[in-house]
């Protein structure tokens, strides 16, 4: 055998797509992670600052971001350690499908495996989905806090009635309804929107959103891969050797 096709034979048993879908889901999640933590130390002080002062519903919320926090943590560590345990089974069914060594041969184990996978992989895919939306609710927030901002700035020469143009944190559930003042209205929103924490936390939920779209792409992916090897997998199996671990 030469070399040319030694090379050939390697490259057609690398998972492509598993490979591809683990440099994106390594990408996502340390977006999602890093800007997400960033992101929420800054809400804590916007809110410690400007829209909150009371000690006892301010100190729950404080512990409640830290847990999110550590959560963010383990969420880092568990995508780290599945993604690289996909990538190994996306390199070993590939090579089977791809009969890179010869006759191809399935075991009882390397099936119930790639199944788990599948399963797990699935399950991951739709809690993920409801973490992507959560993601996208700060951005709606304070989106909406920089269009307040803007019609004010707008309206500034022309309106007297600027202070009933609010923007309210208790009615999208980040507050208690009994905090105090829990909105800010007029031109102290639009203060607040022209500050370089405002700016900072915007940029870093959006990046975080970035991340946890990038995230359900590659889980996406994987379902995909994982699937059509696993089909052709057990279609195999039929036809060659199969044996039991």
């Amino acid at each position: 055998m030469g070399c040319y096709e030694c090379c050939v034979r390697c490259l057609g048993g690398i998972p492509y797509a598993s490979l591809f879908a683990t440099l994106l889901c390594f990408s996502g999640v340390a977006l999602f992670c890093g800007c997400g933590h960033q992101a929420l130390t800054e809400t804590e002080r916007l809110i410690e600052a400007y829209f909150y002062r009371g000690a006892p519903d301010y100190t729950t919320l404080a512990y409640i971001i830290q847990y999110f926090q550590y959560i963010i943590y383990g969420l880092a560590s568990f995508f780290f350690l599945y993604c690289i345990l996909l990538l190994a089974e996306g390199f070993y069914t590939t090579s089977a499908v791809k009969e890179t060594y010869g006759d191809f041969r399935s075991t009882f184990c390397g099936r119930c495996l790639s199944t788990t996978f599948i399963v797990l992989t699935y399950v991951i895919a739709v809690i993920w989905l409801f973490v992507f939306a959560c993601s996208a609710l700060p951005v709606y927030i304070l989106h909406n806090m920089s269009t307040t901002c803007q019609t004010i700035t707008l309206l500034s020469e022309t309106s007297s009635g600027l202070n009933q143009l609010c923007m309210d944190a208790r009615q999208y559930g980040v507050l208690p309804w009994n905090a105090t003042p829990g909105k800010v209205c007029g031109m102290t929103l639009v203060a607040i929107c022209k500050t370089k924490e405002f700016d900072l936390t915007f940029d870093l939920y959006i990046a975080a959103f970035t991340g946890a779209a990038a995230t359900l792409i590659a889980l996406l992916t994987y379902m995909m891969s994982t699937t059509y090897n696993f089909a052709v997998l057990r279609f195999l199996s039929r036809q060659g050797i199969c044996t039991r671990c």
